[in-house]
């Protein structure tokens, strides 16, 4: 017999910095005027394809920021373990378990940090936890992939409760003075997955490689200004260009593979949950599949990209500001650059929820 699963609880953490523009405005002023230039240059320039993504970026070209209004990202002190923990062990309480009650956790940490193995043993090490604590990466993707791991786990019988964790730190990554930065933040989100009632939970997903994306994205070993070496995140010439092209086609087989196994209508879901990397992807999105716009939820304005931890976040943020009833469908969608695309449907059970971030 198949059991029915979904999160019985959802939490998030974020570091305790927050840039604003005008940080940067005021500390690299040199950069931001010549990044103003060219934004300018851009807006008149011809040529651009013109697609569904395109079409929905334009009002932000004259923008530098091109939308972008704050970033949370590390401290002194804080590492891409200490926000996973924070957010576990809100996703516990929130359940009203103990990590002893956990017979599995998966754990995405974008990067971790340390070279190698991840961050998973040393989460579960931080718990107290004695179960099974499994490393796994799909990028951007990977809160959407571990609740269809964790879910099926579940439904099989193989495990009762499943702790899923993602976190991004892109700041460890790019140098302040990089405008890459400009559109990237921190943090983390968790869940925890298990039996819930017939009907509930997890109904249904799809997922696709992105293989068509590779070399958007990449990190690089280089040497920092004292000369010591550094891993850096590099975004080559054609990252626009390529995730503009693609974009379409994944959300639209994604989705729509997502709807049809879970055996539901478009018209059916009550919010879109999609990937917010920029903030006009939602209405990008939902032109695409003919829904509403307002059927979407983003919190790019306060946390801008925060790669997998994007869809906790988000569907956190919709659920504690009473957007989401019992009994709601949702539609969860994500894209990670150089790894895989994916969708799931669920039927909104009311988790428990850690504390509103926003």
């Amino acid at each position: 017999m198949t059991r029915a699963a979904g999160m019985t609880s959802l939490a998030v953490a974020f570091p305790s910095v927050v840039r604003t523009n005008a940080f940067f405005r005021e500390r690299h002023p040199d950069v931001v005027a010549a990044a103003e230039q060219k934004a300018l240059a851009r807006l008149w320039a011809r040529g651009v394809a013109d697609t569904p993504f395109t079409r929905e970026m334009q009002p932000y070209l004259a923008d530098p920021f091109r939308g972008a209004v704050e970033r949370r990202v590390l401290g002194p002190g804080e590492s891409a373990l200490s926000l996973e923990t924070r957010a576990a062990r809100d996703a516990l309480s929130a359940a009203g378990l103990e990590a002893a009650d956990l017979d599995g956790i998966l754990v995405s940490s974008f990067l971790a940090d340390q070279i190698g193995v991840g961050n998973a043993p040393r989460l579960a090490d931080a718990l107290g936890a004695r179960c099974a604590a499994w490393n796994f990466e799909t990028a951007c993707s990977a809160s959407v992939v571990g609740l269809q791991t964790a879910a099926a786990l579940v439904r099989a019988g193989e495990h009762r409760r499943v702790l899923v964790v993602a976190s991004c730190t892109y700041s460890r990554f790019v140098d302040e003075r990089d405008t890459l930065s400009w559109f990237l933040g921190d943090g983390a989100g968790a869940f925890v997955v298990s039996e819930v009632d017939d009907g509930y939970g997890y109904l249904g997903g799809a997922s696709l490689h992105s293989a068509d994306t590779c070399g958007t994205f990449s990190y690089e070993l280089a040497l920092d200004p004292l000369g010591k070496p550094e891993v850096s995140m590099v975004a080559s010439p054609s990252t626009g260009r390529v995730l503009a092209e693609t974009a379409e086609k994944y959300v639209r087989e994604c989705c729509l593979g997502a709807a049809d196994r879970a055996r539901v209508r478009l018209s059916d879901i009550a919010l879109f949950v999609f990937h917010t990397p920029v903030p006009w992807f939602p209405p990008f999105a939902a032109k695409l599949l003919g829904v509403d716009p307002a059927r979407t939820v983003s919190v790019n304005a306060w946390t801008s990209n925060i790669g997998p931890a994007l869809m906790p976040a988000n569907l956190h943020h919709a659920a504690s500001t009473g957007r989401l009833r019992h009994g709601d469908l949702v539609m969860l969608q994500s894209i990670g650059s150089a790894s895989s695309a994916a969708a799931a449907v669920i039927r909104w059970n009311a988790p428990g929820l850690g504390p509103r971030t926003f």
